[in-house]
């Protein structure tokens, strides 16, 4: 197993922490909690302490706010341009960095370096075509069908915003909401998450110094998220809310969002299905279900919740999976040759083997060894197969969040499409099959936002992401994504 060396370690943060912010950008100013409160931010590989990092009280998110409000003005009659081109050099200085970027994830987040890398690439992208949308807010003028007045249209900022972004992909997250506001000449107060904050704050360093004027994004880390979101949902200055994490917490959100009657985009829980019919490419499956179980360990929205696979080849993709799980190496993201890092926290270890447990204990068959040795230290689990799991096993309808892969067979298509759909999620479906025809039936039938047919990601940064039912509101990135900081107004001319 390995075990990286605490020098390593040591020397990595050392060289990513040097010139780190830690503090609350707010109005354009790093500065120290009100009350003087930090928090530790940890290496969940390790489980030893980064650094610690100021913790926003509800007085400085008002304080952030005020900032936000100030600025909004401003920074709305801005060029459209001037927006893009800010967006456009943080774009251009995060792909310099992204090494250093991609370090700060692995520490702080667990990913191993190469998909951290990823993330580097995938959260530039957020940048980079939302400084091309800037310039394309367009809207619309007509002749009312009278004749006698003309219409005109026109799409403005919706004002500040409150952007809270999740732990588990700390640059994307960020650059997917904040690249959109900045565009449409939005104001905002980001809150990260309470165990990812420093790639926000790196992320708001390259804005700040991308020529982002004092004001327009604040950042407020902060163990009291709650009383945080609560506080400024009420402020009626507050225009509009962003969320990417638990559906139960959403819906709080979306409970104080009401009486605001706040613009509210919500990015929800998954319980993705993952249909391999029996003409489908088996290697291209297996292949296919490696990224899209263990991307990011398997925490992850759109991860792979639930497999349904035809009696036909059930028994062979299990195999095939199973062996190609076995294969992974565990360890510290910062190891060469590491393919699965520790789990986030050990709250989110312990929840993931109990599923696993319960799931066994009611007749599921593991597929994967059950006595892998782990890294001594860390929050790691085990990639697992369970095949031939009974419908009452919890983790066929709770969100898993980790590198378990639990199977089931079918033996018709509506069969698959009807088990596929029972859930109140509905952000993700996975097709595998060679048949044309079938793809499209099966891709429209799928209660789901979106579809990866033959393929385990669906993520880009020019398509809308987002899901139906209980997995969210809204769209965020592609042409769609723009709008959700955009209001419409309508101007009746005298012919």
């Amino acid at each position: 197993m390995s075990q990286t060396a605490p020098a390593s370690v040591a020397a990595a943060i050392e060289a990513v922490l040097v010139d780190l912010p830690t503090q609350l950008l707010v109005g354009g100013a790093w500065r120290d909690a009100t009350d003087g409160a930090t928090f530790g931010v940890v290496d969940p590989a390790t489980e030893r302490e980064l650094t610690r990092v100021s913790d926003a009280s509800v007085a400085d998110a008002e304080a952030a706010l005020d900032a936000a409000a100030a600025a909004q003005h401003a920074w709305a009659a801005r060029a459209p341009r001037e927006r893009g081109e800010i967006l456009r050099r943080a774009y251009e200085e995060v792909v310099a960095r992204g090494e250093e970027l991609a370090t700060l994830m692995t520490l702080e987040m667990g990913k191993p370096l190469h998909e951290a890398r990823a993330e580097v690439e995938y959260g530039a992208e957020f940048l980079r075509w939302f400084a091309e949308e800037a310039v394309r807010i367009e809207g619309r003028w007509s002749v009312a069908p009278n004749g006698a007045t003309r219409l005109l249209t026109m799409r403005q900022p919706v004002g500040p915003c409150l952007l809270i972004t999740p732990w588990n992909f700390p640059l994307a997250m960020g650059t997917r909401k904040i690249g959109p506001a900045i565009a449409a000449g939005c104001t905002m107060v980001v809150k990260p998450a309470q165990q990812t904050p420093l790639t926000t704050l790196a992320l708001a360093a390259i804005l700040m110094r991308a020529g982002l004027p004092d004001g327009v994004l604040n950042v407020v880390p902060s163990t009291s998220a709650g009383a945080i979101s609560g506080a400024l949902m009420a402020d009626p200055r507050l225009r509009k809310v962003s969320f990417t994490g638990s559906t139960p917490v959403g819906r709080t959100l979306l409970h104080q969002a009401a009486d605001g009657v706040l613009r509210s985009s919500m990015e929800l829980g998954g319980n993705a299905p993952f249909l391999v019919f029996e003409d489908a490419d088996l290697d291209r499956a297996v292949d296919g279900a490696m990224v899209a179980k263990l991307r990011n360990m398997g925490e992850s929205c759109t991860a792979a919740n639930r497999f349904y696979v035809a009696d036909a080849v059930a028994d062979e993709f299990a195999r095939r999976l199973g062996a190609a799980m076995a294969q992974l190496r565990l360890g510290h993201g910062l190891d060469a040759g590491v393919d699965v890092g520790p789990l986030i926290d050990g709250r989110q270890r312990d929840a993931v083997v109990e599923l696993v447990e319960d799931a066994c204990v009611k007749g599921a068959r593991r597929v994967t060894p059950a006595d892998r040795e782990l890294p001594e230290r860390g929050h790691f689990v085990a990639p697992t197969v369970l095949a031939d799991v009974p419908p009452d096993a919890a983790l066929l309808r709770e969100e898993i969040f980790g590198p378990v892969a639990p199977i089931v067979r079918f033996s018709d298509e509506q069969e698959a499409i009807d088990a596929a759909n029972a859930t109140e999620f509905g952000l993700v479906g996975f097709v595998f099959t060679d048949d044309l025809r079938r793809a499209i039936r099966v891709s429209e039938a799928l209660e789901t936002g979106m579809v990866g047919l033959n393929r385990g990601v669906v993520s880009n940064a020019a398509a809308p992401f987002g899901g139906v039912k209980q997995s969210g509101l809204g769209r965020e990135g592609g042409p769609d994504g723009i709008d959700e900081y955009l209001v419409t107004k309508y101007v009746a001319i005298d012919a």
